[in-house]
C-alpha cells in the first residue's frame, strides 16, 4: 500500500516548486508593473513640474512686458495731452491773429433811393422836347413819360437820392440820369440855354 509513496512524494515536491514558479512569475507580473506605472507616474509628475516652471518664467516675461507697454501707454497719453493743449494754444493764437477786421466805412455814403414827384399828364397838354437833353432818344423819352416826367423843371429838380431811384428804374438804361448829366443838361434847358452839343460833357 505504501510503495507509491516515494512517487507521491516526488509529485508533491514537483508540484511545490512549480507553485513557487507559478508564485513568482505572479508577484513579478503585479510588482513590477506597479513599480513600472511609479516610474511612469513620477516620470508624467517631472514633465508637469518642468511645465509648470516654464509657465511661470513665461507668466513673469509677460509681467514685465506689461508693466513696460504700460509705462509707455502712459507716457503717449502725456504726449498726447500735451499735443491737444499745444493745438488749443495755437488755435487761440490763430483766432487773435485773423480776429475780424471792421468793415472800413464806406467812401460814399451809398443814397436811399426815393421815387420823385411825377405827373400823370404833361402839364397844359403839352410836354418839353427831352430830346434835347443828351443821352435821351426817342425809346427813353417815352419811358420818361410812362414814369411821369415830362418837363426839363422835373428833371432839374431831381435829388441824389431820386436820381438813384430814376437810374435804378430805367429798363434797359440804368445809370444814365447820372451818366449822362440829365440834371444839370435839364437846368440849363429850363433856364433857357441852347442844348448842348454832342461830344460835350
Amino acid at each position: 500500500m505504501f510503495q507509491n509513496w516515494g512517487f507521491l512524494l516526488g509529485e508533491i515536491w514537483v508540484l511545490l516548486v512549480l507553485a513557487a514558479l507559478v508564485g513568482l512569475f505572479a508577484g513579478w507580473l503585479i510588482f513590477g508593473r506597479r513599480e513600472a506605472s511609479v516610474t511612469v507616474d513620477t516620470s508624467a509628475a517631472d514633465a508637469a513640474t518642468a511645465e509648470a516652471a516654464r509657465l511661470r518664467v513665461s507668466l513673469g516675461d509677460c509681467e514685465k512686458a506689461r508693466g513696460s507697454a504700460d509705462g509707455r501707454i502712459a507716457a503717449l497719453e502725456g504726449d498726447l495731452a500735451k499735443a491737444k493743449a499745444d493745438l488749443a494754444a495755437c488755435n487761440a493764437r490763430a483766432a487773435e491773429v485773423v480776429a475780424p477786421v471792421a468793415a472800413p466805412a464806406p467812401l460814399l455814403t451809398p443814397v436811399a433811393a426815393s421815387k420823385p414827384v411825377s405827373l400823370t399828364a404833361a402839364r397844359g397838354g403839352k410836354a418839353d422836347d427831352l430830346k434835347l437833353i443828351k443821352g435821351i432818344g426817342p425809346v427813353l423819352e417815352e419811358l420818361c413819360h410812362k414814369l411821369g416826367y415830362y418837363h426839363f423843371d422835373q428833371i432839374a429838380a431831381w435829388t441824389d437820392a431820386e436820381i438813384a431811384w430814376v437810374d435804378e428804374n430805367l429798363e434797359g438804361f440804368r445809370g444814365r440820369v447820372s451818366r449822362d448829366e440829365w440834371v444839370q443838361q435839364a437846368r440849363d434847358l429850363a433856364a433857357g440855354k441852347p442844348p448842348r452839343p454832342d461830344g460835350e460833357h
